[in-house]
């Protein structure tokens, strides 16, 4: 991934930037001229890391600048990052903001990205630092999710689980592989859409923050720091689970996996969050919950790509193929699914898509 140059002359929102963060140089000892990239992400967002004074008991000697053009949501990170604080989950501190323009400063939660420690963890079989890292994660998650309110949250409704889905035969079927989607197929789709809706539907809601995945968490004191939670929502308990073990960049073996949904399952309930009492059904749930955001993601990807230039992106559709097929292949329901997904990527061979 090539991150801009704090120096580009092309970049019309860097000159922007700087002379807003020299504005608050003096209140935090800012340097606007020691800019420099820290990452980017799916969306327009960019983050760059810069030296200043950090609030007293932080420890760190340098703060984020966040360029989040609008509508990008610096409004909803400043709410959502209230609501994690008081829930005991780690996040940025929003120093300075300004919404109109779309620029934040925030705490830097350092440079040790949880993808990086368990890929590190994956590579030398280090089940046991991989183990701890996710029970830190999955108990800050039973944290966030033991403040939920309802009515605070947008929620994830019928209508949003649906229009996440219909990314995958407009941008995936449609778009990538150049697919018609007849009568037949779109009958299919509708069918196993449904399925999945209904099951999200039944699960008990809590708060959800839709990106909980080792690339958003770093390895912070406390553990871990939590990032990119602004789309939070308020939707199935089972979302978040899923979506840590079942990552864009990481793929685990399923014994690892139901290690952890288990540690997750048994430290829920005790904690008094109405998980399914049986882990059977609890796991089908988490399954079918999986299954949509990767019909999703599939989706996602290919409109990242084709419409946003971003293509480095497009190398992960053969995880999430793999993810989606296995479930699909496990549940009689779903198995109609499974085999248009064979045929997909049957498709993509002879028109010479790699998976």
């Amino acid at each position: 991934m090539t991150l801009p140059s704090p120096h580009d002359l092309t970049d019309t929102r860097l000159p922007l930037l700087k002379a807003w963060l020299q504005s608050h140089a003096a209140r935090h000892a800012l340097e606007p001229d020691s800019l420099v990239p820290a990452s980017s992400d799916a969306s327009f967002r960019r983050y760059f890391r810069l030296a200043g004074k950090a609030p007293q008991g932080n420890g760190a000697a340098t703060l984020i600048a966040v360029d989040a053009p609008p509508p990008e949501k610096c409004r909803e990170f400043a709410q959502i990052a209230e609501l994690l604080d008081a829930a005991g989950v780690h996040v940025p501190r929003v120093l300075e903001v300004d919404f109109d323009a779309g620029f934040m400063l925030v705490t830097d939660l350092g440079s040790a990205p949880y993808l990086g420690a368990l890929t590190d963890a994956q590579a030398t079989g280090d089940t046991r630092r991989a183990r701890a890292l996710m029970r830190d994660a999955l108990d800050a998650l039973i944290r966030w999710q033991l403040s939920s309110r309802e009515d605070v949250l947008p929620p994830f409704d019928e209508a949003f689980l649906r229009r996440e889905m219909e990314l995958m035969p407009e941008w995936f079927i449609g778009r990538h592989l150049g697919r018609e989607v007849d009568a037949d197929m779109r009958a299919l789709l509708d069918r196993s859409f449904a399925l999945l809706i209904a099951s999200a539907r039944a699960q008990p809601q809590t708060f959800m923050l839709r990106d909980f995945m080792p690339r958003n968490l770093m390895i912070a004191a406390p553990n871990p720091g939590v990032l990119d939670f602004q789309d939070a929502v308020y939707g199935p308990i089972t979302y978040d689970v899923v979506s840590l073990l079942r990552d864009a960049f990481l793929s685990w073996d399923e014994e690892f996996e139901l290690d952890c949904f288990a540690y997750y399952w048994e430290r829920a309930k005790k904690a008094g969050l109405p998980v399914d009492p049986d882990f059977g059904e609890f796991y089908r749930q988490l399954e079918w919950m999986g299954l949509q955001r990767h019909i999703k993601v599939l989706g996602l990807f290919c409109r990242i790509n084709y419409r946003d230039g971003k293509a480095h992106y497009m190398n992960d559709l053969p995880r999430f193929i793999g993810y989606a097929r296995k479930v699909a292949e496990r549940y009689a329901p779903l198995r109609a699914f499974a085999k248009l997904l064979d045929e997909l990527e049957g498709r993509a061979e002879e028109i010479g898509y790699t998976f």
